[in-house]
């Protein structure tokens, strides 16, 4: 079986790689996929150098799979090119998420609407992918009327160039290369992508329409607050949930802790919540500082973190290419 990775010089792409080789993830040949600047470099991987590829070199090479991390426009014009060679494509851009053609798959939640026909494959964005999952069982449960987020988003979200202002900053360069409207370290940005006519950034509705999106419902009432913060290692989130019906604290627990990738860390006596400091380089989902809202009734606290470039992206698209395997559907 062949295995492209589209995107593979980037950051979600490198770590694409480190999620493959931690699962164990079969195949024969791995082809290592990039824009025209990059092609020609060589990559050590496992103790191999790769020469990085071009798009249409990987298309006619014709991959049963291709992770795709290389940007919109990249997947706009290149999976529908790698899809009519049979290609299945796992797309970590926002280019399909709301095409109602396309699936938009978290595993652990809805890859069992997966088809032999569905050759685009969305990932959703990493903020949506780490609260849905841990929604998800409660969801089941107690059914949700709405939800109100707020997130605390690594820089690592941006992309290298984002790291790399940070710590240009933080080392004391008088002009470093900016990516943000504004210094990020030391401050702290309510601004993720492009600002909406209607007030909201790009980044606050996708989690609106994606979280609609995956969980099959319109009914659920969701709105966000995204905010950049100097950080790297993982996506935090403050959560708000109203379910339809009330609930039990020690069931909500119990719940969570039985939903597959999600770990709860919920001792604050001991001072035990989710951090992005610990979150890093993991594949789980962490969970914790659960209360009730006293302000209203059926309504849940929740503090949710985890490495975006892992769950939130690298992690969740091996995961739909396992299932991929794992089903026969290649």
């Amino acid at each position: 079986m062949k295995l492209a990775v589209v995107g593979a010089t980037g950051l979600v792409g490198s770590e694409i790689l480190e999620v493959l080789d931690e699962h164990n993830f079969p195949y024969d040949e791995l082809l290592l996929v990039a824009s025209e600047r990059s092609v020609g470099k060589q990559i050590e991987y496992k103790g191999k150098k790769h020469t990085v590829i071009g798009l249409a070199d990987a298309v006619a090479a014709k991959p049963e799979i291709a992770i795709f991390s290389a940007g919109g426009s990249t997947s706009l014009e290149w999976a529908p090119k790698f899809a009519e060679v049979g290609t299945f494509v796992i797309d970590n851009s926002s280019a399909w998420r709301m095409d109602p053609t396309k699936k938009l798959v978290v595993p652990e939640i809805n890859a069992k609407e997966i088809s032999k026909e569905d050759k685009i494959i969305a990932n959703p964005n990493c903020s949506t992918i780490q609260m849905v999952l841990a929604l998800e069982p409660l969801r089941q449960r107690y059914g949700i009327k709405r939800i109100v987020v707020s997130t605390y988003q690594s820089v690592t979200g941006t992309g290298k160039a984002a790291v790399d202002q940070m710590m240009a900053e933080r080392s004391g360069d008088a002009n470093p290369p900016m990516v943000y409207p504004h210094k990020i370290d030391m401050n702290v940005l309510p601004h993720i992508d492009v600002f909406q006519p209607n007030g909201y950034t790009k980044e606050e509705m996708k989690m609106i329409n994606e979280t609609k999106k995956i969980f099959s419902d319109n009914s659920i009432q969701v709105t966000s607050t995204t905010v950049r913060i100097p950080t790297m290692g993982g996506h935090s989130e403050a959560v708000n949930v109203e379910f339809k019906q009330d609930f039990d604290l020690a069931e909500v627990r119990s719940l969570l802790e039985n939903a597959p990738g999600v770990i709860v860390q919920d001792d604050p006596t001991n001072f035990v919540y989710p951090m992005p400091i610990t979150s890093h380089k993991k594949d789980e989902v962490f969970v914790g500082r659960l209360r009730r809202d006293e302000s209203q009734p059926n309504t849940l606290n929740m503090w949710i973190v985890a490495d975006n470039l892992r769950k939130g992206a690298a992690t969740n698209a091996v995961q739909i290419a396992e299932y991929l395997l794992e089903n026969k559907l290649v």
